[in-house]
């Protein structure tokens, strides 16, 4: 039995990377061992490892590394915190490979110390570019360290080789959300409404903003500007998905109470709705708006539109179903009325998906156990391509 341990330190990391987990534990060559982390041991952030265990896994490890602190010196003392927590589980637990998805600061203190440990990576979601935030450079610091690639799109396969990473290490198998909503059973819009205790008698959005962490003090005024757009559409319910523990995530968060308070007959905040609520609340939404990756991702699969605002997935390829505007009220107001347009036009029920691919767990599950079973070693090739 190969000791494949998977690590997630948010809910929406969690979700998506429930399918694989699932499958890992029932693996006859496998023994999984998951470690939670980060805002899933945070009471802030809805402690929700209890959702993990409530899916009926065994919480293998839990390292606690989240300071009360959204400033760069905290999150800078977290990633400090996460490499020693993670140095000493993986000498308690000697896995044979360690799987992780994405580019957040919790993520690189795995991966440093799993590289270290000389314990193989399996990285998902590398090769994709996030201009406006830190998980840029987080993640292509996690694809110098890693094994194996499953990215997302052939495009983000390029970008890996492009790297210098050996093209036969590297696997297209698209999103793992995507997969989600295609398999997941969802909650009908009674259910939906019964579990949020908020009415969904009329048309609503969803929302979710984050911090873009490579700009200064911009956020307060952005999030404003997103509200004051967000007024001109009273026929409008929301429902805001919180920030995650980013740098001045707090700010956001703060302001959604204070509009949830002044607005309760038509708005509603949720610090984690886990992956079914999230995926049946976008389901039946009009659109989606903010900043969050899920917007370009997964929403494009539910033929709805989002409104993507600012330069927090400047770099991401989208679908046509992806509104992109600047952080000003008037530009998100402006996108706001494009996606109803193209609502009333009813065009988007043909389009495209770019992260959309059969078989993404399955995919990421063989390879796995074909790399445990083979002799290969730590060291690493650099790829280098010709050029001209």
């Amino acid at each position: 039995m190969k000791k494949v341990c998977v690590i997630t330190g948010t809910r929406a990391e969690y979700g998506l990377l429930k399918s694989l987990i699932q499958k890992i534990d029932k693996d006859d060559e496998m023994e999984l061992q998951l470690v939670v982390t980060g805002m899933h041991l945070s009471p802030e952030f809805g402690l929700t490892y209890q959702e993990i265990e409530q899916d009926g896994f065994r919480i293998t490890e839990r390292n606690e590394m989240l300071l009360s602190s959204d400033t760069p010196n905290g999150i800078t003392k977290s990633i400090g915190l996460g490499v020693i927590g993670f140095a000493d589980i993986f000498t308690r637990t000697e896995p044979d490979m360690v799987v992780l998805l994405g580019d957040r600061y919790e993520t690189l203190a795995a991966a440093t110390a799993a590289m270290v440990h000389r314990i193989p990576i399996a990285h998902i979601h590398g090769g994709e570019l996030t201009e406006g935030a830190i998980d840029e450079a987080i993640r292509h610091a996690i694809t110098k360290m890693s094994m194996l690639h499953f990215t997302a799109t052939e495009t983000y396969r390029n970008r890996v080789i492009q790297l210098g990473e050996q093209p036969d290490r590297v696997f297209c198998v698209g999103a793992l959300g995507v997969e989600n909503i295609k398999t997941q059973k969802l909650m009908s819009r009674e259910e939906l409404e019964e579990s949020l205790g908020f009415s969904l008698d009329g048309p609503y959005i969803v929302v979710t903003f984050h911090p873009v962490t490579l700009e200064n003090n911009t956020v307060k005024e952005q999030f404003e500007n997103l509200l004051s757009a967000l007024d001109k559409f009273r026929e409008y319910r929301i429902i805001f998905t919180k920030a995650n523990s980013d740098t001045d995530g707090r700010v956001v968060n703060q302001r959604i109470d204070e509009y949830v308070a002044g607005n309760r007959d038509r708005a509603a905040a949720f610090t984690s709705l886990g992956m079914v609520r999230y995926l049946s609340a976008v389901k039946y939404s009009q659109m989606v708006v903010g900043n969050s990756s899920s917007g370009i991702l997964e929403v494009p699969s539910f033929h709805i539109p989002t409104v993507n605002i600012g330069d927090r997935q400047k770099g991401r390829m989208r679908g046509k179903s992806v509104i992109d505007c600047d952080c000003t009220m008037n530009e998100i107001e402006c996108a706001i009325h494009t996606a109803q347009v193209r609502i009333r036009n009813n065009d988007l029920q043909k389009e495209a998906n770019p992260y959309e691919r059969a078989g993404t767990s399955d995919a990421i599950l063989s390879t796995i156990r074909d790399y445990l079973a083979s002799d290969a070693d730590m060291k690493k090739r650099f790829y280098d391509i010709e050029f001209g």
